[in-house]
């Protein structure tokens, strides 16, 4: 059982749920990264070892949305993101292993060697890829895929909120909370003082930080910005703290009712750079330095970023003496076997230009 299930019990009775991964996801003390950098008690959350085929972040979230499809009797689910969305593509593997079918409605982003990777899995996984050039045109082509699918099937496909990242979703790290609860318990970490983590949808930071003050907590979570800011900041996740904890108050009234404030929230939007899955210099350095020290990967749109923040903090501030913990929300799982008999042709002819183009300068060896 699930630790927040644990916790309250009628949420297990209640919310939609199908195990996915393979949790609790490992933390690890940095011993050597820790002393490179300046942080005598430095740890990481290996979320990147979070699937058997493919990890990461997006896998606590969807055990509570794909649960919640399969429970509603779906069939098809419609998600969204970037070309090379890590969240649309693990939406396609898990939905595949459910016996569900996943539609990507995906925008143009920079060049990279992930992207290629991600496109090649998703067709892999059966998914339906369709590619618009704005958010505009995505809302319209939308509409058509949904009333096109409910016209071909009988049926519309679930929609699935870019990144996961809806009550429902959250509620996914809601219980990482928990479960991180109980590795302190056990005596694997103490608890942090900070905690670090990319920011994207927003998701993920704000069930961590729903998570640490219902259990009371203390660590400070550092949402290190990798979207514009449009998308993550301050006023997003103060609303969806509250729809997530008026979800599970509403189905555990046991769960108390918390309150934030934008100004609780530290973002950091210094690392972004000049647009969303543009690799930036100091985001790849601290990619360099987690490989060189631990051999664990990073990647230039989130977790690099995320943890050259970090870095930045070390160098700025006197973090010698805190407990700060990266919790690593990158798939580290190399499915690259899978793809050697996959053939580019076979995606729409909208994706080929990636594949037949130069990749971004910053992505070497990636």
């Amino acid at each position: 059982m699930i630790p927040l299930f644990k916790h309250y019990l009628q949420l297990k009775e209640k919310l939609p749920y199908v195990s996915l991964g393979e949790f609790p996801t490992p933390v690890e003390k940095l011993e050597q990264l820790g002393k490179e950098i300046g942080i005598n008690h430095l740890f990481i959350k290996r979320d990147d070892l979070s699937g058997r085929v493919y990890g990461g972040n997006k896998i606590r979230k969807l055990e509570f949305i794909l649960g919640l499809a399969l429970r509603k009797g779906a069939k098809e689910v419609l998600t969204f993101g970037f070309a090379g969305s890590n969240h649309a593509l693990a939406t396609a593997i898990y939905a595949q292993q459910v016996g569900l079918k996943s539609i990507s409605m995906l925008m143009p982003q920079p060049n990279a060697q992930y992207v290629r990777r991600n496109l090649l899995m998703s067709t892999c996984c059966g998914a339906e890829l369709h590619q618009h050039r704005n958010l505009s045109m995505l809302k319209t082509g939308t509409i058509y895929q949904l009333l096109r699918h409910r016209l071909k099937y009988g049926y519309f496909p679930l929609i699935v909120d870019a990144g996961g990242s809806s009550p429902l979703g959250v509620v996914g790290f809601v219980n990482a909370a928990f479960e991180l609860k109980e590795q302190i318990v056990e005596g694997k970490i103490p608890e942090p003082d900070l905690v670090y983590v990319a920011l994207g949808t927003v998701g993920t930071a704000v069930g961590l930080i729903l998570g640490f003050k219902a259990l009371n907590i203390k660590s400070q979570v550092i949402p290190v910005r990798v979207v514009d800011e449009k998308f993550a900041n301050a006023k997003k996740m103060v609303k969806l703290f509250h729809k997530t904890n008026s979800l599970l108050h509403s189905i555990a009234p046991s769960f108390p009712r918390l309150e934030i404030s934008e100004k609780k929230i530290d973002i950091r939007h210094g690392f972004f750079g000049k647009r969303y899955a543009l690799f930036t210099e100091e985001g790849m350095k601290a990619v360099t330095v987690m490989k060189n020290c631990t051999g664990i990967k990073l990647d230039g749109t989130y977790t690099g970023k995320a943890f050259a923040s970090l870095i930045d903090d070390a160098e700025k501030q006197d973090l010698k003496k805190k407990i700060v913990l990266f919790w690593n929300t990158y798939n580290s799982k190399d499915f690259s076997d899978i793809l050697t008999t996959a053939d580019y042709y076979h995606l729409p002819r909208c994706f080929h230009h990636y594949f037949e183009s130069e990749v971004q300068p910053l992505d070497k060896n990636s």
